[in-house]
């Protein structure tokens, strides 16, 4: 797959470039369903280890069938990175390797499942927003510790029992039970999607795991490149 995208976007010049291409891609996020059909199912992850001399970024995209939730096709790259580790940058880190993944699958999903954050980010504009807008695709941000905002109420215990993440009095993301005995997961919009319809999708995709099958099947595949290295 042929993907035009700025340089920039993927590799910003300082932070204070960064910043400013967050608020414009923030600006092109839509939290509207737009799509069709959904037969594929993708996930994205990365791999690596902070004291990495060689700061390299393992990165996987994975095909799911929607139905069946079998894994279908994986792709990975290794890239070091060119962005250092900054708490709400983290898509200049590893965007450009999971694009990169990206690009060598088979077909192109439907919707996307990304580890990490849609709006639920300072900027409106976590990893799965971020790629959304690169890609022009819809994505979904499942995270697995709150960056902003704070729980509206105490979640239940009981498989999909969620309550709203608010942050600054506005709806960001949605804290969802997705395994007993487990924490849970943050789940929210990052691009073309609603709220609600992501929450559907990722309870659809549980197969008795706490990641749904697209990010845990991304991460044992990016898991699976770094030890090949």
């Amino acid at each position: 797959m042929n993907i035009n995208i700025p340089s920039n976007w993927l590799f910003p010049s300082s932070l204070e470039e960064a910043s400013e291409i967050q608020q414009h891609l923030a600006d092109r996020v839509r939290l509207v369903d737009d799509f069709g059909t959904v037969d594929l199912l993708g996930g994205m992850d990365v791999s690596n280890n902070l004291q990495d001399p060689k700061q390299m970024v393992y990165a996987s995209a994975v095909l799911i069938d929607k139905e069946s939730l079998k894994l279908q096709a994986q792709a990975s790259a290794a890239q070091q990175q060119t962005f250092p580790y900054i708490p709400g940058f983290l898509a200049f880190r590893e965007t450009p390797a999971l694009i990169e993944a990206f690009q060598k699958l088979p077909k192109r999903p439907s919707i996307i499942l990304v580890d990490g954050h849609g709006i639920s980010h300072p900027r409106r504009l976590g990893i799965a927003s971020h790629i959304g807008v690169l890609l022009d695709i819809p994505t979904i941000g499942v995270a697995k510790s709150i960056l902003v905002g704070k729980p509206e109420g105490i979640l239940g215990e009981a498989v999909g029992s969620h309550v709203p993440l608010i942050w600054k009095k506005q709806p960001i993301a949605t804290i969802l039970r997705t395994k007993r005995n487990c924490n849970p997961l943050i789940i929210s919009a990052g691009h073309r999607i609603t709220l609600e319809t992501a929450i559907e999708i990722v309870m659809h995709s549980l197969a008795g795991y706490r990641l749904p099958e697209p990010t845990r099947q991304a991460h044992i595949a990016a898991n699976a490149r770094r030890r090949l290295s």
